[in-house]
């Protein structure tokens, strides 16, 4: 019953009014269990304080009552009362055990009745256990008995005879049902063992064995190994063996039998011209009660034995023999026997399995080794040729000879260079007689005909001879330099380099190799602009109303060198007001900062120091003193004539101009091939065609690239070749956004002379 419910209204069942009950004294004693039941006295119900288990209150009792005392006051009454608790199906049926154990002979007769653990079950009545179930066999089956007090309890029957050797285990599952609804059920696990007897004898593998024994056969070896098995268990399986009647005493004596283990065994010595063919007999006979037996027949039948070992004998052999022998060339001559007879005697001969060779018989007995295939000293300088011969008995016999033979070396090979191209970077400046590399070879071949030599192919680079370049070291291939290399002079070289054997005749091959010159920064950059004689100061005149961003002056300065050796960048070593002037560290270009005021001074100081690229860098100074003048002059975009008020070739330049034009000259040239290789790249539709008399650039351009390098010293040999003629050429600064003329000016050009020739006149091109 569940906490809370109300069983009766007790008011109604003992005729007393709830409203008068509410008012009077009550006391409600229970003589047991008092903790179950309590009084509404509002309502006058009587109602579970704790859910009531009827099993634990009434065990084994069929029948369960609460018994209490109702006392009511004013007056005083007093009650009996017993309350019923009626079983409901809240239990299933369980066993005592949930495993029953038994054993059962397999002689044991159907029909047979064995006891079981009944279930129980802790409901009463209809709810307890009604009947029992056996899982599907087709052994056993269960019989359902009804004790006095209705409890049920079942038989296990034996319906069908057991056999061990079958099936010696059988699990059976006994399911107890109840009769409340819905029905419980429990379980137990009947596991039936299968007890032995013995009913099988032992049977061997086979019924008739026949057995091969060799003559001689060591005493103690093992003949056959019998195995006879029997399908009992125990003692009732357990075999011995024995010899039968059946089996001659000769037999016993030549033969042994262990009579556990059923192994058959040489017992003494066998000869095969005593006697051939053995006859026995052999019983199995298991340990059982009523023992049984079994037997089989054996035959031994006696082999000869092959005694007689075949023989090599080497009749001529050449231990040596050159690389380049000749096919078919006989190198041995060999013969055997063998002192057996019958297959025992009879032999077949082989070589191991080095294919340049083979046997070919010549006569009977005798046989020829020759060489079957070309042979190679570099890849296999010696063989050891195993000639085997084995008889045809049983087992065969055998016996080897080994031949060591050498291979002579021929000159055969070429001497081979690791690689067949040798690029060597060299660092210009090196020092006359440095390690450049090693070219060594190598020869496959031996002694003389791998002895080699190394030579330099002459050849002539402008009217040089290579030896006079390089050396290198007949014996081992070590190449050096024989002088220092200059990379703006000389920055590669291409030829071949010789090894050759000392074999008759000799072999040889080349290799080419390829010399680069690295560039090293050697070369100080050289100021080319503005131009000045050797330690003078460059003087300059300005306007002091010259506007903001004004090109003051461009300093250009070029390198000899290569790559990022020749790329300059510059910088001011000195300024005298940082805020009034800039130099753009790529293209050199100084420019004013800002307007002159009346607080700057009229001389300025610039030292520009022009710096390489290279490790560690190289760098040339130039210094410009600037002075301001007050004279008034016309903006230089309005100029169309730069008249000239020295004459550049003074007595003080003269020679300096001819020195500078002389060494210029082929760097002229050079600049001049590079312009015209650039030209043949494909250029914009728009691009202005070059001129001879000039040369155009952008004057907004901030890189210091190649192209600008390139354009500026071509402005500089311009300068000195149209200097020779005795004209002067100026480049002039154009407003921002246009592009600028250098153009040539004669020598004889006056102060106020005017000319409409484009090569005599600063032109300025908008585009």
């Amino acid at each position: 019953m569940e906490e809370g419910s109300v069983v009766a209204n007790l008011a109604n069942d003992l005729g007393l009014d709830v409203k008068s009950l509410a008012k009077r004294k009550v006391r409600l004693d229970l003589i047991a269990n008092k903790k179950y039941l309590d009084l509404n006295k509002e309502k006058g119900d009587l109602f579970i304080l704790e859910k009531i288990d009827r099993e634990y209150l009434c065990a084994a009792k069929t029948t369960c009552f609460l018994k209490m005392e109702v006392t009511v006051e004013n007056p005083v009454r007093i009650f009996y009362i017993e309350l019923e608790i009626t079983d409901i199906n809240d239990n299933a049926p369980h066993f005592r055990r949930d495993t029953i154990n038994l054993d059962i002979s397999e002689s044991t007769p159907a029909g047979e009745r064995f006891s079981v653990n009944n279930a129980v079950d802790p409901d009463v009545g209809s709810n307890s256990v009604k009947t029992y179930y056996l899982s599907e066999n087709e052994h056993f089956d269960i019989e359902i008995h009804s004790g006095r007090d209705g409890s049920k309890f079942a038989d296990l029957i034996l319906k069908k005879s057991l056999d061990r050797e079958t099936q010696s285990v059988h699990n059976l599952i006994l399911t107890a049902v109840d009769g409340g609804v819905p029905a419980r059920s429990g379980t137990a696990s009947i596991i039936v063992r299968v007890l032995d007897t013995n009913d099988n004898a032992p049977r061997f593998d086979k019924e008739n064995y026949t057995i091969s024994v060799s003559e001689n056969s060591p005493i103690g070896s093992l003949v056959v190994k019998l195995n006879a098995t029997d399908l009992d268990d125990g003692a009732n399986a357990d075999v011995k063996y024995s010899f039968s009647l059946y089996t001659s005493e000769k037999t016993q004596a030549t033969f042994s039998l262990d009579p556990d283990r059923g192994e058959i065994r040489v017992k003494e010595v066998i000869n095969y011209e005593d006697f051939r063919i053995y006859d026995m007999e052999v019983i199995a006979t298991d340990k059982g009660s009523n023992s049984l037996s079994g037997q089989c027949k054996l035959t031994v039948v006696i082999t000869d034995m092959n005694d007689n070992h075949p023989e090599i004998s080497i009749k001529s052999f050449q231990s040596t023999v050159k690389e380049d022998v000749a096919v078919n060339t006989v190198i041995a001559v060999v013969s055997v026997s063998d002192k057996d007879s019958g297959e025992n005697g009879q032999v077949d001969i082989s070589i191991s399995d080095q294919l340049p060779f083979a046997l070919k018989e010549s006569t009977d007995s005798y046989y020829e080794l020759i060489v079957a295939k070309p042979l190679d000293r570099e890849k296999v300088p010696e063989y050891d040729i195993t000639i085997t011969v084995a008889d045809r008995g049983i087992p065969p016999l055998s016996d080897n000879e080994t031949l060591t033979l050498q291979l002579l070396d021929i000159n055969d090979n070429m001497p081979q260079f690791p690689q067949a191209f040798y690029t060597i970077p060299v660092m210009e400046n090196n020092a006359p007689g440095a390690l450049l590399s090693s070219l060594t070879a190598f020869d496959p071949d031996l002694h003389e005909n791998q002895y080699l030599v190394y030579f330099i192919i002459e050849k002539e680079i402008v009217n040089t001879s290579m030896s006079m370049l390089f050396s290198i070291n007949p014996e081992n291939g070590n190449l050096y330099a024989l002088k220092a290399f200059d990379y703006e002079i000389e920055n590669e070289f291409l030829f071949h380099v010789e090894a050759r054997d000392t074999g008759v005749p000799p072999l040889s091959s080349n290799v080419t190799v390829h010399i680069i010159v690295m560039d090293q920064n050697d070369n100080t950059p050289l100021i080319v602009s503005p131009w000045r004689s050797h330690g003078s100061v460059v003087e300059e005149k300005i306007p002091r109303s010259t506007d903001k961003g004004t090109l003051i002056a461009k300093v250009i300065a070029i390198d000899v060198d290569s790559l990022q050796n020749s790329r300059i960048t510059y910088q001011f070593l000195q300024n005298t007001d940082a805020s009034l002037f800039s130099l753009d560290q790529y293209n050199g270009e100084i420019r004013t900062m800002r307007m002159f005021s009346y607080r700057d001074a009229r001389h300025q100081r610039l030292v520009v120091i022009a710096k390489d690229n290279g490790e560690p860098a190289l760098s040339a100074t130039v210094t410009i003193k600037l002075s301001t003048v007050e004279t008034a002059l016309k903006a230089y975009s309005d100029i169309s004539e730069i008249p000239l008020e020295y004459d550049i070739f003074s007595d003080l330049n003269l020679y300096l101009v001819i020195g500078l034009g002389s060494v210029s000259f082929l760097l002229l040239i050079t600049i001049l091939v590079t312009i015209v290789l650039k030209c043949q790249k494909p250029k914009p539709s728009k691009a202005a065609a070059p001129c001879r008399n000039s040369v155009i650039s952008e004057r907004n351009s901030t890189i210091a690239d190649s192209t600008l390098v390139s354009n500026d010293a071509y402005w500089y040999s311009l300068f000195l070749a149209e200097t020779r003629k005795g004209k002067l050429v100026v480049r002039q600064p154009v407003p921002k956004g246009a592009r600028y003329i250098v153009s040539s000016i004669p020598r004889s050009t006056g102060l106020t002379e005017t000319s409409d020739s484009a090569a005599s006149t600063l032109q300025v091109r908008h585009f």
